[in-house]
Order: C-alpha cells, then sequence, then structure tokens
C-alpha cells in the first residue's frame, strides 16, 4: 500500500505531466533510485523517470553559484543542512527552472534567493 507522501507525490506528477515539461537531476535520480526496495520497483523507477529530461546539476558555473548562494544563505544565519540541496536549488535558479519538491530546505532559497518553487504539500 502507498504511503500519504507516494500518493501525494505521485498524484501530482500525474497532474503535472499533463501541464508540465518535467525534468531530473542527475544526482537527484540517483538518490531516488538508492531508494529502491526491490530490482523491480529499480526497474519500475528508472523506466518512469527515463522519459524526464536528465539535467546535469553540477559543473563549474552552478559549483561556484552553489557555494555562493549557500553563502548569502547563511549570511542571513540559515544553515542549509545537505550540499545536494545546494545544488539543486542553485541549478534552477541559475537555468530558471521551477523545482517540484516536498523538502522545508528548499524554502529559504524560494524565500531569499529567487527559486521558484512547486509545492507538494496540500
Amino acid at each position: 500500500m502507498a504511503s500519504l507522501r507516494e500518493k501525494r507525490i505521485s498524484s501530482i506528477l500525474c497532474l503535472d505531466l499533463c501541464h508540465w515539461r518535467l525534468a531530473i537531476g542527475d544526482l537527484v535520480l540517483t538518490e531516488v533510485l538508492q531508494g529502491c526496495p526491490s530490482q523491480r520497483e529499480f526497474d519500475e523507477v528508472r523506466r518512469f523517470l527515463g522519459k524526464m529530461d536528465l539535467v546535469v546539476l553540477g559543473g563549474a558555473d552552478v559549483a561556484v553559484e552553489a557555494a555562493r548562494n549557500y553563502r548569502k544563505v547563511l549570511d542571513l544565519g540559515i544553515t542549509v543542512r545537505k550540499t545536494i540541496d545546494t545544488i539543486i536549488a542553485s541549478r534552477c535558479i541559475y537555468s530558471g527552472y521551477s523545482l517540484l519538491h516536498c523538502d522545508r530546505d528548499f524554502d529559504p532559497f524560494a524565500k531569499h534567493l529567487g527559486l521558484r518553487v512547486v509545492d507538494c504539500e496540500p
């Protein structure tokens, strides 16, 4: 049986597939696939996410911007818990992407740095 969070994400993805062009970051794809408990689920998730455009999250320009963005948020008294979140947010800001997420760690980037978000909270 799917969890409430899984149902929420699934319904948003189904809804947004009609209205948005979805992409997934390469490192996000890695994290999602690492979380699959079985080979069967791994294969299903890989097939589904393989339909999305793949975005390389890093690169020299984004790495530098991520460090700058981390420092900007830190100067506001906010500590970002995970480097990957800074990289994801920075790639989205740098490239003008909106970020679909269910993670409060992106809130400072949206509030203070202009990250555009599509929140999956009800």
